[in-house]
């Protein structure tokens, strides 16, 4: 049974040292505002839809190099000129690219906050002109962007309250083993393989909302559950009727853990998964 179609990444948690630190990044640079409350730095787009949580843990141990995990988080701008205004202010907090590209269905770029985390910043080209493959697919491909030609675009605007987290791109062990878990237990539809490789998997007619690459970690150790870096990735899906139904599916395949506000999984590889209703 295929998972909701309305369902997306609603958040993504980090266990880092230092949260004000981090912060640097996500709030000064790409403009996400500090929700107000106890506890965990929590950042959002718009003051009130949490996107990105920072748990600090000082004293918590970093991970293997080759240990799964995180690979990026991807903030998804609302326009190509959003995006812009993120470069400008990156690049005027000093913070450096680690890449850029046109993937057809989007352009993207890449950088890592100040503990190392991967971050993807990028806008959707219009659904009409995503490249499409013989039989009805998705291709999503990797060319050289122009960084300056969008750097142009800038309107010197503030922040984007519209920004949401468009994906999460895993670090995994095996691609067989990541698919079997993202499409069968949970309901997500394959869009793309890049061989062996790396995997793409949405929910609905999106590109992705789930990467899970190899490149760094196959055949490495699981995700050490107190490690620096990612803590969950959480789903969030339209209502409480999609939420059951989903966890009730994922209850064939693994163990799935209740709790007041939705359910808790881990793929394969011990990342924390967390399913929400809207």
């Amino acid at each position: 049974m295929e998972i909701d179609p309305a369902t997306h990444v609603g958040s993504v948690s980090l266990r880092v040292a230092d949260a004000e630190s981090v912060a640097r990044l996500y709030e000064g640079a790409l403009g996400l505002r500090r929700v107000a409350g106890d506890g965990d730095l929590t950042l959002s787009a718009d003051g009130e839809r949490p996107l990105l949580i920072l748990k600090e843990a000082p004293g918590a141990p970093s991970a293997p190099p080759r240990a799964a995990g995180l690979f990026h988080t991807a903030v998804l701008f609302s326009t190509r000129s959003a995006l812009a205004d993120a470069l400008r202010r990156v690049a005027e907090a000093g913070f450096r690219l680690t890449g850029a590209s046109d993937h057809g269905v989007s352009e993207a770029l890449y950088l890592n906050d100040p503990e190392g985390n991967g971050v993807e910043l990028y806008w959707d080209r219009p659904r009409d002109e995503w490249p499409g493959t013989a039989d009805g697919g998705i291709e999503m491909f990797t060319a050289p962007l122009d960084v300056r030609g969008l750097l142009a675009e800038a309107q010197g605007a503030g922040d984007d309250p519209a920004a949401i987290i468009g994906h999460a791109h895993l670090k995994v062990t095996e691609i067989p083993r990541s698919v079997a878990f993202w499409r069968d237990a949970l309901g997500m539809d394959l869009k793309v393989m890049y061989g062996d490789q790396a995997a793409f998997l949405a929910a609905g007619d999106y590109h992705h909302h789930i990467g899970a690459n190899i490149w760094q970690s196959g055949g490495g150790p699981p995700a050490p559950e107190d490690a620096l870096g990612l803590e969950r990735v959480t789903l969030e899906l339209p209502d409480q009727a999609a939420l059951l139904s989903t966890a009730e599916q994922l209850r064939e395949h693994t163990d799935v853990q209740e709790t007041d506000g939705g359910a808790l999984v881990r793929d394969p590889d011990g990342i924390l998964v967390e399913l929400r209703a809207a």
